[in-house]
């Protein structure tokens, strides 16, 4: 009788375990049987011949960040890749604070990809939550999701990384969103995860790939079948939200005695971005006729003759220009400028300033990046887009976990 009631007992234990098990479980969807990539300016020009022979099925492009940021390479990749058969998707990197602010960026995004035809679901990039808390987090998330579908008819997705897909997220998101899940290990075994999702429908597994046709490192994916849209039919037009957006595309034709250096100086860009935007091989060898594609930004004051990039920073108590510009590796001046600021030592917490981040390849300078609470190496590599092994290296971290607040890295 003993026996039996211990083995009642045991037997128990293991349903009980094998339920918990399968409640905290994270797993494919489906089978993940695509191969992808997912890009945005920082890859530069793509060949996407190259691209499809290597067996990529599907690639997501960055559309837009903020209301004023459409990535200059998302038409170009957009028409490139569909004309080479690939499966398309687009995605946005919100930098909302507020639910209006939500509202204003799912407009910007939608506006960016109507008119276009692709094929996978909308992709909402959330991962820097500028100071907000949870429940505002969550509000944002979703009134973004909300809107999107809205103005598209089209089914929207989440991207997120393991950590935040456990602790930030919530189950009334996860009821709107699917998830793509960014996680760099074993993503078949990720048991005892208690997230609001129990399933994802792809995984970004490294942001080290290397891909015929790509320069550099390339975030590789795989995909479930359920990556793709129930109906990818064109969206309506949308209005844009605003038209002072950080980039455009100018088609600009060459005059007789032009040179790259002359036009990239002229458009505040630089020769190895046109060259890059139209697959330049000789930057000497260009010919009158020649129709040249090549961002421009025709609202950026101040020195930005090397710009790389925009950062949205929000002004956080006890910040001021001095530590920000030192931060960013710019000026104070260039600061004020930017944001036509007129007293430089009046500034306060919440307020919202463009800095123009600027090469650092070229000259053997770096960005000064102070560490934040919540921060890890991880995030902070995909915020400037280089690897956390560079960043370990430049800073001679031997533990990659081991960062603190208020820490400075040099980036």
């Amino acid at each position: 009788m003993k026996n039996k009631i211990s083995k009642i007992l045991f037997l128990t234990f293991i349903f009980c375990f094998s339920i918990v098990s399968y409640v905290y479980a994270l797993s494919p969807q489906s089978e993940l049987r695509y191969q992808g990539i997912d890009v945005s300016d920082w890859q530069g020009y793509i060949d996407y011949n190259q691209v499809k022979n290597s067996g990529i099925e599907v690639v997501y492009i960055k559309a837009s960040q903020g209301v004023r940021i459409k990535d200059p390479y998302v038409d170009i990749n957009y028409e490139n890749a569909k004309a080479n058969g690939l499966k398309v998707g687009f995605y946005h990197f919100l930098e909302a604070t507020t639910v209006q602010e939500a509202y204003q960026e799912a407009s910007f995004f939608s506006s960016i990809i109507s008119g276009k035809q692709f094929d996978c679901k909308l992709v909402l990039d959330y991962e820097q939550f500028n100071g907000v808390n949870r429940e505002q987090i969550n509000q944002i998330a979703l009134a973004f999701i909300q809107r999107v579908k809205e103005l598209t008819n089209k089914q929207v997705i989440v991207y997120s990384d393991l950590s935040n897909a456990e602790s930030t997220f919530n189950s009334e998101v996860a009821n709107n969103a699917e998830l793509w899940l960014a996680y760099y290990g074993d993503y078949l075994k990720l048991q005892n995860v208690n997230s609001s999702w129990n399933s994802f429908i792809g995984v970004q597994y490294t942001s080290r790939g290397n891909v015929p046709g790509i320069r550099g490192n390339v975030d590789r994916d795989l995909y479930s079948q359920e990556i793709f849209l129930d109906d990818s039919t064109e969206i309506p037009p949308v209005e844009n939200p605003t038209d002072n957006f950080q980039t455009e595309v100018i088609n600009y034709t060459v005059k007789r005695g032009d040179t790259l250096g002359e036009i990239a100086s002229r458009f505040g860009t630089t020769v190895q971005k046109i060259a890059d935007l139209n697959g330049i091989k000789n930057v000497n060898l260009i010919y009158p006729g020649e129709v040249l594609r090549i961002t421009t930004n025709s609202n950026v004051h101040g020195d930005t003759a090397n710009a790389t990039g925009k950062i949205i920073y929000t002004i956080k108590r006890g910040d001021n220009l001095w530590n920000i510009s030192r931060r960013y590796g710019t000026t104070v001046q260039n600061i004020v400028n930017w944001n036509g600021i007129r007293n430089p030592n009046l500034i306060y917490p919440g307020q919202r300033i463009v800095i123009y981040t600027r090469a650092n390849e070229t000259n053997n300078q770096y960005y000064s990046y102070t560490v934040r609470r919540g921060d890890n190496l991880w995030r902070i590599a995909r915020r400037f887009r280089v690897s956390v092994n560079r960043i370990a290296s430049l800073n001679g971290i031997q533990n990659p976990r081991m960062i603190y607040p208020g820490q400075i890295l040099k980036i």
